[in-house]
């Protein structure tokens, strides 16, 4: 697979949840109020892992993805920023599917196997009578506690296979 396809899916497929109470909706012809709750961006990296046997032991390496080939480990970074706001918020990622999801890096994520309509842990969803796999996952996303969201910053990570 050739990274562009992928890295393109990889690259922007972050979105952003803020609490349903938080953003105002417009009414028909009448003035937007203030959005409460905070504005967030976000931005991702991918990196291909790369593993390497020196003097007898396993060295494990991140390099910036270039190309994609089937087999490839990918570790996907996703920087969320608060630019302005308060409160917490969800960071949902789709998987693209050339994508076999694996695991995050802090084991507090909730993953979808049917395209984001439930959510639950790992174990606990079920797929054509089946409970799910990692490689049935469809979407991940990340709860930010407020006292979170209060550094300002953060970085989310999760690991594939290239399918």
């Amino acid at each position: 697979m050739r990274l562009p396809v992928l890295f393109a899916a990889l690259a922007v497929t972050c979105a952003v949840a803020l609490p349903a109470a938080s953003v105002a909706q417009p009414a028909p012809r009448l003035k937007m109020g203030p959005v409460f709750g905070p504005q967030v961006a976000l931005e991702s990296a991918v990196f291909v892992e790369h593993t390497k046997l020196r003097d007898g032991a396993t060295v494990r390496s991140l390099e910036p993805a270039t190309r994609l080939a089937h087999g490839d480990r990918v570790v996907t970074l996703v920087t969320w920023y608060r630019l302005g706001g308060s409160g917490g918020f969800t960071v949902t990622n789709p998987i693209p599917a050339g994508l076999a999801w694996q695991r995050s890096a802090d084991d507090a994520e909730e993953v979808s196997a049917d395209g984001g309509h439930s959510w639950g842990r790992l174990g606990s969803l079920r797929v054509n009578g089946r409970l799910a796999v990692a490689s049935d996952i469809t979407h991940v996303r990340w709860r930010v506690s407020p006292d979170m969201a209060e550094a300002g910053t953060g970085e989310i990570t999760y690991s594939g296979v290239v399918r």
